[in-house]
């Protein structure tokens, strides 16, 4: 049992592993597209998780991580497999709904199994270290994949396409070699209208997890916008190709860092400041990169990624701590659902606006809609009770497996 956390690496490792994110936008420049283009295409990723990450997450409770992971694998192999045959607009758009569909049979999973792993070897209480550990280890793989993704598009620059479909092939036998956890688990499988009842239960009736999802949500969406956002940054500050593959290693590597120590931060800091902190910092940070417009500016995409490190272990931490075992992989799918429907909305008007106003206007708006809501969600965060005992999940005509019971 204790292999799944290594298994659980590889994974991760393989899915941000991402030789192509350093040159995507050039990519799609050297294909015609423009910023509009990458954000369309993005936001039809977001939406093709969107449209499955709930029942994904709800198939991984019912039918078992592993599962949902091995087919998750599949699809990540599939789709850049036929992203490095692929040309034009509509080619990669059918490339990014299918690495969409897989990425939803991945997220949440992953987590859950994590969680529950830790809690049959009586480790529960060292999930936020291994969770930032895990998170920790992506960040080092993106790192590690800028400079030979810059690197291999020297050659040309669908050359990293090749590349990557071979790296995304690992994560298949890591998957298949996966153990499930005990756990409790809903009997009546196959009952779709329980997916309806976690999201009531999640979102109504338990309203520290509620509270928590909407805030780490606001705080992801900022995240995932910004991570997109920075190459067309790039091109308005005329940085150099060469500097790709220093400037985004740097950052992936200070997330990893910060990832790996954002418990002791947690422990030093407590939750409410926590939750303050973050919401202030994401905001500010977006206005800082839209007044000044020189090199130097770069240092506060530094200070956003320190801040991305502390994020998301510590808000999927609590997450985790407010929800049942049987419904935890629905429950974190529910996260990333939010996040990815607010980034199809988000996203491709930034792209448009960017294209028609300028990058500093961008980000002026972005910071201030963030900075917003973030607050606001985090007020509402703050008023429930820390340690507050949650309500069972009991669902609708049908039972729970008995308790800790082999998945």
């Amino acid at each position: 049992m204790k292999s799944n956390i290594f298994k659980l690496y590889v994974i991760k490792i393989s899915k941000w592993l991402m030789l192509t994110v350093p040159v995507v936008f050039l990519f799609y420049r050297e294909n015609g597209l423009g910023t509009q283009d990458l954000f369309l295409l993005k936001a039809a990723y977001s939406f093709a998780v969107v449209v499955m990450e709930i029942p994904s997450g709800y198939f991984g409770d019912i039918w078992g991580r592993k599962l949902s992971l091995v087919i998750g694998s599949v699809l990540g192999a599939v789709g850049f497999g036929m992203y490095s045959v692929s040309t034009g607009f509509w080619g990669f758009l059918v490339c990014e709904m299918v690495l969409g569909v897989g990425q939803s049979f991945i997220s949440g999973s992953d987590s859950a199994l994590l969680y529950d792993t830790l809690q049959e070897n009586g480790q529960g209480e060292t999930y936020l270290k291994a969770e930032g550990r895990l998170v920790s280890i992506g960040n080092y793989a993106e790192a590690i994949a800028a400079p030979i993704g810059v690197g291999l598009a020297v050659f040309s620059l669908r050359t990293p396409f090749y590349f990557q479909t071979a790296v995304a092939l690992s994560a298949i036998p890591a998957a298949l070699l996966l153990r499930e956890p005990r756990r409790r688990k809903i009997t009546n499988k196959g009952n779709f209208t329980q997916i309806f009842q976690i999201i009531r239960y999640a979102l109504t009736r338990n309203m520290a997890l509620k509270w928590s999802i909407l805030y780490s949500s606001v705080i992801g969406t900022a995240t995932l916008t910004m991570a997109w956002l920075i190459q067309p940054y790039f091109v308005y500050l005329s940085v150099p190709l060469a500097l790709y593959g220093l400037f985004l290693p740097a950052l992936n590597l200070t997330t990893g860092f910060v990832s790996m120590h954002a418990w002791k931060v947690e422990a030093q800091l407590g939750r409410d400041r926590i939750v303050f902190y973050v919401a202030v910092a994401v905001g500010s940070l977006y206005l800082c990169l839209s007044v000044f417009n020189t090199l130097w500016a770069v240092g506060f995409l530094f200070l956003f990624y320190v801040v991305r490190g502390v994020a998301n272990p510590v808000l999927r931490t609590y997450i985790n701590a407010s929800t049942p075992s049987e419904i935890r992989a629905t429950v974190l799918s529910i996260r990333s659902l939010i996040i990815r429907l607010s980034f199809v909305v988000i996203g491709p008007f930034l792209g448009w606006y960017a294209d028609w106003a300028g990058m500093p206007t961008t980000l002026f708006v972005g910071g201030v809609v963030f900075l917003g809501m973030g607050l606001w969600m985090g007020v509402k965060f703050m008023g429930q009770g820390k340690g507050a005992e949650a309500p069972p999940f009991l669902p609708d005509g049908a039972g729970l497996s008995s308790l800790r019971g082999r998945g």
